[in-house]
């Protein structure tokens, strides 16, 4: 997630939300919107919903805040963006169901090919992290 991607702004998640013409695109981003309920979602960038932050600092001195976790939905997939990778996360994420993987992002086509405990352990790993 770039810089200007990651910078919260004031506009409505729900107005956004309510601007998913896919029905069931739409259900499933509010659905991992209460997943997430432990922290306040926030509107960021272009199309991407924050929850929680993350001081952030490179050794070369450069920082910044990131979400701590965050989902966009995008015309194909819904994109969640993880903290700290995924390295530590294979034991979930072979509980998880149908995904792929990104970089810094995992990719779900529909939340009902996944297994939901699996996916709020997901969060709830990404948001740990965050936290320490």
């Amino acid at each position: 997630m770039s810089e200007n991607e990651a910078r919260p702004d004031d506009r409505s998640v729900d107005a956004f939300l309510d601007g998913i013409a896919d029905d069931a695109r739409r259900d499933d981003c509010r659905r991992l919107m209460e997943t997430a309920s432990g922290e306040s979602a926030v509107m960021r960038g272009s199309g991407i919903v924050g929850f929680g932050n993350l001081h952030y600092r490179y050794a070369t001195g450069r920082e910044g805040d990131t979400p701590a976790v965050a989902f966009a939905p995008r015309s194909v997939n819904i994109t969640l963006y993880i903290s700290g990778g995924f390295d530590s996360l294979g034991p979930i994420l072979a509980r998880l169901g149908r995904h792929k993987l990104g970089k810094g992002c995992l990719y779900l086509k529909r939340l009902d090919e996944v297994d939901e405990p699996a996916l709020i352990d997901l969060i709830d790993a990404s948001l740990a992290r965050a936290a320490e």
